[in-house]
């Protein structure tokens, strides 16, 4: 069930509100922890990941990571291989990327959230309803009480009608130990209907995963999947330099979705959705974790003012889901760039769709001074969803407010005004200048 963003709950100051998180991804981690840096009582529950998996991540997810106050999460997240990159006919070495053992990862959220003070419930949500307060039904009969629902189980959530859908792409992911030891490594590899990612862990664990396009794959039946994918590694320059003969042979196969979708509606006055529950994009497009944890961060400040300071439920809200439709936007961009890179299949059936989805709009728009202007827009302020003065850029749709506390919007008035630079920043401290001026030239100001 996914909660109408017509329902509301007046939750009674006379006692804490509450919270119930459905999920213990980085999302919902990351939500829960800031909840509880705000003093909030937070209730999560969780399923275990029903198969062992490893993912590629960047600094920037351990940056997040960081960040988030997940500590003990990025301690298990600092394995780093070299990447190889096979796209377009050329081969390249491109830096190392972190590869990270989802199951030791999730072992470590939850110690993480533990350590937090969140009170961790191991179990699946067979129920989700509302009769003044939000309960949800367990599988073993358990009921789990809540003032403001947190939606942060993944794919799995379920999702309204009104939702985007990318291009239907599917991945298989294969599995298997090898008696080989070596460093860490990992590669991706574009084919004429899809692509692979793949990695080899120093213990001999090894990784292979197909994408592939959900309508137009001919793919067998379940029983004959590992053949199948077996098949096409023996057809693959990529792991007959990563792996050794064992990659040949059929293996552990896990068949899931990875359709890039925005879930639509992402917030009410009562219930938010964060990480793949709000917006999940092709795996191509950008690492699943960072934008996980790129819109569960800001979730703790616009649920704290959604409960605390009602009157602003519209101002949150509105920051929220629209914060999360740029971020899919951009991610979803990201991918499609990638995906015209390689130009050797760009008339296949499985690129065409890709090269074109969302739409054609450059990643950076042209800086265009005559466009750039101020409006009031939500903002994040202690602790809080506020409404300040931004700068709106052909770039920036969202609006800029301040760089390193510097706020825009004064500067970018007074230039409009008439007045000279100098005047413009004469308030500004001297050693910030040079910086405002270099965002002004970016900006197109001469």
């Amino acid at each position: 069930m996914r909660p109408s963003s017509g329902l509301s709950v007046e939750v009674s100051m006379s006692r804490d509100p509450q919270i119930l998180v459905l999920g213990a991804g980085p999302a919902g981690a990351a939500t829960a922890i800031g909840l509880r840096r705000m003093g909030y009582a937070v209730t999560l529950v969780s399923d275990w990941r029903r198969f062992d998996a490893v993912e590629g991540v960047s600094q920037r997810v351990l940056d997040g990571l960081r960040h988030a106050g997940l500590g003990l999460a990025l301690g298990v997240a600092t394995v780093a291989a070299a990447r190889q990159v096979q796209w377009n006919g050329e081969r390249m070495q491109m830096n190392q990327e972190f590869l990270l053992d989802r199951a030791r990862f999730d072992r470590a959220l939850r110690e993480d959230l533990l350590c937090a003070g969140v009170n961790v419930i191991h179990g699946r949500v067979r129920e989700l309803t509302q009769d003044g307060r939000y309960q949800a039904q367990l599988d073993d009969g358990q009921v789990l009480h809540g003032d403001f629902l947190v939606e942060a189980r993944g794919r799995q959530a379920p999702l309204p009608a009104s939702r985007l859908r990318g291009p239907e792409t599917v991945s298989l992911l294969n599995l298997w130990q090898s008696t080989a030891r070596g460093a860490p490594a990992s590669a991706v590899e574009s084919l004429d209907d899809g692509w692979a990612w793949m990695a080899r862990l120093a213990d001999g664990r090894c990784y292979w995963q197909i994408t592939l396009d959900a309508s137009a794959a001919s793919l067998p039946g379940k029983a004959a999947l590992g053949e199948y994918c077996a098949a096409r590694r023996r057809q693959s320059a990529g792991v007959a330099q990563l792996f050794d003969a064992q990659a040949l042979e059929p293996a552990q196969v896990h068949a899931r979705s990875s359709t890039a979708i925005l879930a639509g509606a992402c917030a009410g006055a009562d219930w938010l959705r964060v990480g793949d529950a709000a917006m999940a994009v092709d795996p191509l497009s950008g690492n699943g974790i960072f934008q996980s944890l790129s819109s569960a961060l800001q979730a703790p400040v616009v649920i704290n003012t959604l409960l605390r300071r009602p009157e602003r439920s519209a101002l949150a809200q509105r920051f929220h889901q629209q914060r999360v439709e740029q971020l899919f936007l951009r991610f979803a961009r990201t991918g499609r760039d990638f995906y015209r890179l390689e130009q050797r299949h760009a008339d296949a059936g499985f690129w065409v769709p890709r090269q074109r989805w969302p739409d054609d709009q450059a990643m950076h728009q042209a800086a265009n001074w005559q466009a750039v202007r101020v409006e009031r827009r939500p903002v994040l302020r202690e602790g809080w969803v506020d409404e300040a003065e931004v700068v709106v850029t052909a770039d920036q749709p969202l609006g800029v407010w301040h760089l390193q506390g510097v706020e825009l919007a004064p500067v970018v008035r007074a230039l409009q005004a008439g007045s000279g630079l100098v005047e413009a920043l004469a308030d500004k401290p001297e050693q910030a200048h040079a910086m405002v001026r270099r965002w002004l030239l970016e900006q197109g100001y001469r």
